[in-house]
């Protein structure tokens, strides 16, 4: 692991420690404002989500490992290796009653949501 991935991996996890509330106090805003108003187009539903940074972190905390999802320092490693993406945490969150179904098809959404992994892993990797 090169240092820079270590240094990268220990500031998020103090960031997430210190912000843990932020997931339980803001559980849903709109997709439309979390990510980029106009990247869904004028036929798009305003519809509200968890955001992607406290989806991300309610896995890191351990929420979904009913479902498969490791938490802490082996989701990192899982992310690092590619062996975690951004779909499996959606899919996590929707059979965990956390996110609809429909999310699923939602481009937009998931690569928010991957781009909030990539950020906690250090890696940068395909959808």
């Amino acid at each position: 692991m090169k240092l820079t991935t270590l240094i990268n991996s220990t500031v998020i996890i103090a960031s997430l420690a210190f912000t843990s509330g932020i997931a339980s106090a803001q559980t849903a805003r709109s997709i439309n404002t979390a990510v980029n108003p106009d990247a869904l187009g004028s036929n798009s539903t305003n519809v509200s989500y968890i955001q992607p940074f406290n989806l991300v972190n309610l896995a890191y905390q351990g929420a979904f490992k009913q479902q498969g999802v490791p938490s802490g320092g082996v989701l990192i490693s899982q992310g690092q290796r590619g062996n975690i993406t951004a779909k499996d945490l959606v899919k996590a969150a929707i059979n965990a009653k956390k996110l609809p179904a429909q999310v699923l098809s939602d481009r937009t959404y998931i690569s928010a949501v991957s781009s909030q992994l990539q950020t906690l892993t250090g890696v940068y990797y395909p959808e």
